[in-house]
Formats: C-alpha cells, sequence, structure tokens
C-alpha cells in the first residue's frame, strides 16, 4: 500500500463529507465547499470521524492516484476548516502593491500599472511598512487556487539572480549570480 495513501484523514468537527455513488467528493465546512471527483479505481468512505482512502487494483497507474488523491482529500479538509495563507513580499526599489476589495494593483518597474482581479473564493491584503518589503497576502480554502494564483502573481516578476528585485514567496531564497568583474590588465 501507499505509505500516504493508507493513511486515515481525521474529520474535524464542523466538516460535512458525502461521497456520491459516482465517486464525487464533496467536502463542506466553515470556510467553503469543495468538490472532488475521484477515480473509479479508488475507494473513498466515511469510517466514523475518519476518511478512508483505498484502492482495487494493485496496478502502477492505480497505486499512484491512491496517494494522489489521498493528498488532494486532505487538503480539501484542511481548506474547509482552517484555511490556507500565502505570504508574498515585493523586493525592489519602488515595487509596491495596493488591494482595493478583489483588485490588486502592482507597481512593479514597468512603465504601468498592473490590474489583477482575484477570484472570488482569494482574499487579497497588502501591507507597506516603513523599511520593510510590501508584502502581499492572500487567503483561501482552496489550495490549487491559492497556489495558483500566487503563481501567476510572481510570474509578473520573477526574482532576477544578480540583484534579487522581484515578487518572491516570503522565506524564499534566491541564489544570487556574482556579476561581471573588472578585468586585470
Amino acid at each position: 500500500m501507499s505509505r500516504i495513501g493508507k493513511m486515515p484523514i481525521v474529520i474535524p468537527a464542523g466538516v460535512d463529507i458525502t461521497v456520491s455513488e459516482t465517486n464525487l467528493v464533496t467536502i463542506k465546512g466553515k470556510l467553503g465547499t469543495l468538490k472532488q471527483q475521484v477515480d473509479p479505481t479508488v475507494t473513498v468512505h466515511v469510517d466514523g470521524t475518519h476518511l478512508v482512502v483505498g484502492r482495487t487494483q494493485e496496478t502502477q497507474d492505480t497505486r499512484s492516484k491512491h496517494g494522489l488523491y489521498r493528498s488532494l482529500l486532505a487538503n480539501m479538509v484542511k481548506g474547509v476548516s482552517d484555511g490556507f495563507t500565502v505570504v508574498q513580499e515585493l523586493v525592489g526599489v519602488g515595487y509596491k502593491a495596493t488591494a482595493v476589495g478583489n483588485l490588486l494593483e502592482l507597481a512593479l518597474g514597468y512603465s504601468h500599472s498592473i490590474f489583477f482581479e482575484m477570484p472570488a473564493e482569494v482574499t487579497v491584503e497588502t501591507a507597506a511598512e516603513r523599511g520593510k518589503n510590501p508584502t502581499i497576502t492572500l487567503k483561501s480554502y482552496d489550495k490549487q487556487l491559492i497556489g495558483q494564483v500566487a503563481a501567476k502573481i510572481r510570474s509578473m516578476r520573477k526574482p532576477e539572480p544578480y540583484k534579487g528585485k522581484g515578487i518572491r514567496f516570503m522565506g524564499e531564497v534566491v541564489k544570487k549570480k556574482a556579476g561581471k568583474s573588472a578585468s586585470d590588465k
């Protein structure tokens, strides 16, 4: 059995899980509702306060899907009960971010501002303290969606390897390259 797949998922209080006959898993919690269609070779059932994921075959494809769906369902349970947070920082002179509702405005050294509209499931907050880099905080109950939005924001100005300027995740270490050096003649 898969080491990840065989671990049962603990269902916290306030989370309701239903599994339909077509293997559609619906998870409802205080933060929202998520749905996931599960492959027919993978079985899902609720056993008291645990969600158990199993498999019907022993093929390589089924074994890999076993661990995949267990991880996806565990992230969904954690998301609807606690939620996920991603913090990004803007490193660079003049880089700033402002959020008005679900609209994020970014000034990233281009000749124009970039406006990015957030999905309804994602909330955005910005902070700019004196002496620190501006930060963007994303919160959502959907881990896949928040990761996709964070990657899209980061792609607008990736950290460059010489000065390290750009949008990076909080705590991310950017490996810097050595620049040109004067030749000795």
